[in-house]
């Protein structure tokens, strides 16, 4: 590296670096951070020309850093705030997020937001769990399609081995902490994705939207 690649703010040292070294800029996550800490992080990331994308933004901070950042939007039903430089032209290639029951939605749509922002072209296939199949197969065009698909699911997390078995390409299957008690807060989705007799599944971290968006934007990059 030619220059040390980050700006030190004491709290914080901003990777000014991680566009070039992995084609997207760096992330925020802002749970545990305070207003101050999100104010200078992302001011410091607009000023080095970085797009800024804040994970799991309460309104509240998004309103208070609006102010500063007149031009940052924000997705309430994922929790994502964003700011780009440039409209992004969609990629070539198509992301697919499917979930499995409403309760999903959140998670899915944070998955989805987040390739959408970092240049994907994303449809979205909700409400389609294993409890009532027929409502997947009914949309076999839009899964077939698809470069990369990103299964969301909570409960016994099934949908993921499912998808996986009629599609031809990878499959990102998100773990949820929705269901009843003997679902271990995700655990139990967790580990029925890890365990499955489909290959071509990768498994992120329960409720880990996020993850799931940024990896299948990676795939399909390269697609």
């Amino acid at each position: 590296m030619r220059s040390k690649g980050f700006c030190e703010l004491g709290f914080a040292k901003v990777d000014t670096d991680r566009l070039r070294r992995r084609g997207f800029a760096e992330a925020v996550y802002c749970p545990g951070k305070s207003r101050l800490h999100l104010k200078s992080i992302s001011r410091e990331l607009i000023r080095n020309k970085q797009d800024l994308l804040l994970t799991r933004l309460s309104r509240p901070d998004f309103l208070y850093l609006k102010k500063y950042i007149p031009r940052l939007k924000y997705n309430p039903t994922a929790k994502i705030g964003w700011f780009c430089f440039n409209s992004k032209i969609a990629k070539p290639g198509l992301i697919t997020v499917v979930s499995a029951g409403t309760a999903d939605l959140p998670v899915a749509e944070e998955a989805a937001a987040v390739a959408e922002i970092l240049g994907a072209r994303v449809k979205r296939l909700f409400d389609v769990g294993v409890a009532g199949v027929h409502r997947l197969m009914a949309h076999m065009d839009v899964l077939i399609e698809a470069d990369v698909v990103i299964v969301v699911a909570g409960m016994e997390g099934a949908l993921a081995s499912l998808v996986s078995g009629l599609v031809a390409c990878p499959v990102v299957a998100v773990p949820t902490s929705c269901g009843y008690g003997a679902s271990f807060g995700g655990l139990s989705a967790l580990l029925t994705m890890l365990n499955s007799c489909s290959p071509g599944v990768a498994v992120v971290n329960i409720d880990n939207g996020f993850g799931a968006g940024y990896l299948a934007a990676m795939i399909n990059r390269r697609s």
